[in-house]
């Protein structure tokens, strides 16, 4: 193991429950008997201290729709920290998820979108808290939910936010996400040796302990771990250990 990487455990959000999607496809859904509070609780006794959760709902409606879930999430445990994205539009959606508790907040759409916006929010709640959400289907951006298409590239958007002092970017690859396939390593050493400066999440593929600990050996710095948790193919023992 070369590298040090943070291990981020995730949670997707329908109805106030855990599911995980297949490719975004809100069709493909598995809906899991852990409550989201519960979830939270095992990951920070664990010592998974930043959690990534997904209001689907709010993805797909374009504001959030489980704010009361984020709260209940924010002072499940002293120790979490949520990262919290989906549906966030506006100045008023992203004031209540500040208000109901999140720690992070990630942003795609808007970024896409309305990139003005996205500069005022990294100047006002800074960089620390804003991540940049970059969901890739053909080297594209994808937006709401995954349901919408652009021209945007990675790079375009990267290099549009670095002046306004983006740090934080989570890049998913749709095409993996949820597939259990093993995420697309070249994709994210390419884009951390040319963006130093910012740190990538890789999302989306994470299929086995192995996994991870390439990603560390290849000196990537953070990774979202999802569906392989809840379908048994690693244990949050295992990725304590990695830590």
């Amino acid at each position: 193991m070369n590298g040090h990487i943070e291990i981020i455990p995730a949670i997707d959000i329908i109805d106030s429950k855990c599911v995980r999607l297949s490719q975004g496809d809100y069709n493909a859904k598995t809906v899991y008997d852990a409550s989201p509070v519960d979830m939270v609780k095992r990951f920070a006794d664990h010592g998974f201290t930043r959690i990534h959760a997904v209001d689907l709902d709010g993805a797909k409606a374009g504001h959030p729709c489980n704010l009361r879930v984020l709260e209940q999430l924010a002072s499940a445990s002293a120790d979490a920290r949520i990262e919290w994205g989906g549906g966030i539009k506006t100045d008023d959606d992203m004031r209540d998820c500040v208000n109901a508790g999140c720690a992070f907040a990630v942003i795609g759409s808007v970024a896409a979108k309305q990139p003005e916006l996205f500069d005022n929010w990294l100047m006002r709640y800074g960089n620390g808290m804003m991540l940049l959400g970059a969901d890739l289907r053909d080297g594209k951006v994808a937006v709401s939910g995954w349901l919408g298409d652009t021209d945007i590239t990675l790079d375009n958007i990267v290099q549009r936010f670095l002046p306004a002092g983006l740090t934080q970017a989570i890049v998913t690859d749709i095409s993996r996400d949820g597939m259990l396939q093993g995420p697309a390593f070249s994709l994210y050493t390419e884009i951390q040796s040319r963006y130093p400066e910012v740190d990538f999440t890789v999302s989306g593929g994470i299929s086995s302990l192995g996994d991870v600990e390439r990603c560390a050996e290849l000196g990537l710095r953070r990774v979202i771990v999802g569906k392989a948790l809840y379908e048994g193919h690693v244990t949050l023992k295992e990725l304590q250990r990695l830590c």
